[in-house]
């Protein structure tokens, strides 16, 4: 029997029509593509990306950047945390509109990623972010996720279906155990996965500091990188911190990061404002930059302490001390 040839079509460019990347969380997870969150088990994946959704779901900014100008409906998908006793009170915790926020009934039959019920579930909610936790519990049940051409296969499915919806798909995977390689090598199964997804995520502790968790991006081909964020989970739950000066290797190799660059800027300022009233904004830069400190981390830094600018005779200056 033969297999009938597929009819050949052509796509001219000049009939396409050019459109920008809109964003779920710039420059980190984009609307309409595949974002990969990854990490070690118990390092805090599911725990961010819980308390991102509860403040999406009421129109809330968890850090710049990631907002929505309304709630957003949400679909959260997982596998390995009950409803009941776990999701939902997680999500109560977090502050989460809970009406806003859908799960794809399971009980009759387990949900692959190329399953009709996810693109039935986007139409009837109107979902702008679906998260599949973890997507290796999702590849249904005769897919090899270490065989490329099914791997390739069924996240191109899923990408489509987010670019028609231009719906924000976040899939949070664990990584494997060989430790030293590199970021994109130790995500579970077929580097496919890694491949089709636009922005890759990897979320780690930071050696010497066991509340802190860190969120690195370590693929980006829709834009330049995004700073490292950090969060802190401790006894009182989850508190977000925001940008961090630490890189993947550090987080991947156990290393403590080398002199934090915020502190050190911090520590820069308190050191200027000892013996200075006000310098030259210029000058505070150039100080900074012989300390390998960016300009970005000084303007965090500045702040977080406080420090005003004011423009004098056409020149702007850091207020460290009032005139009395």
């Amino acid at each position: 029997m033969e297999t009938s040839k597929p009819e050949l079509k052509l796509i001219q460019m000049s009939d396409v029509e050019a459109e920008e990347v809109s964003w779920l969380w710039y420059p980190f997870i984009p609307y309409g593509k595949l974002t990969i969150i990854q990490g070690d088990p118990g390092d805090g994946k599911t725990t961010f990306v819980l308390n991102a959704a509860a403040k999406l779901s009421k129109g809330i900014s968890l850090d710049t950047g990631l907002q929505s100008e309304e709630p957003i409906n949400i679909i959260y998908q997982t596998a390995e945390d009950g409803l009941a006793d776990t999701v939902k009170p997680r999500l109560e915790g977090a502050g989460a509109d809970c009406f806003k926020i859908h799960v794809i009934d399971e009980s009759d039959k387990s949900l692959s990623m190329v399953d009709e019920r996810v693109e039935q579930a986007i139409i009837r909610t109107g979902a702008k972010l679906l998260i599949l936790d973890p997507l290796q519990a999702y590849l249904g049940g005769g897919m090899d996720m270490n065989r490329a051409n099914e791997a390739r296969d069924m996240t191109k499915k899923l990408g489509a279906l987010a670019e028609k919806y231009k719906c924000a798909i976040i899939l949070i995977g664990h990584m494997n155990k060989a430790s030293g390689n590199k970021a994109a090598y130790r995500g579970m199964g077929s580097i496919d996965f890694y491949a089709v997804a636009r922005s890759v995520l990897l979320v780690g502790r930071i050696e010497g500091e066991p509340e802190l968790r860190a969120i690195v991006q370590i693929k980006n081909n829709l834009s330049a990188f995004g700073h490292s964020k950090v969060f802190r989970l401790s006894e009182k739950g989850f508190e977000w911190i925001g940008d961090y000066e630490i890189t993947a290797d550090e987080v991947l190799g156990g290393i403590a990061p080398k002199a934090n660059k915020q502190e050190k800027a911090i520590a820069l300022l308190r050191e200027l404002a000892e013996d200075h009233n006000m310098i030259p904004s210029n000058e505070v830069v150039e100080l900074a930059k012989e300390e390998d400190i960016s300009k970005r981390t000084l303007e965090i830094a500045k702040n977080e302490l406080g420090i005003k600018a004011r423009r004098i005779n056409n020149t702007w200056y850091w207020i460290f001390k009032e005139n009395e």
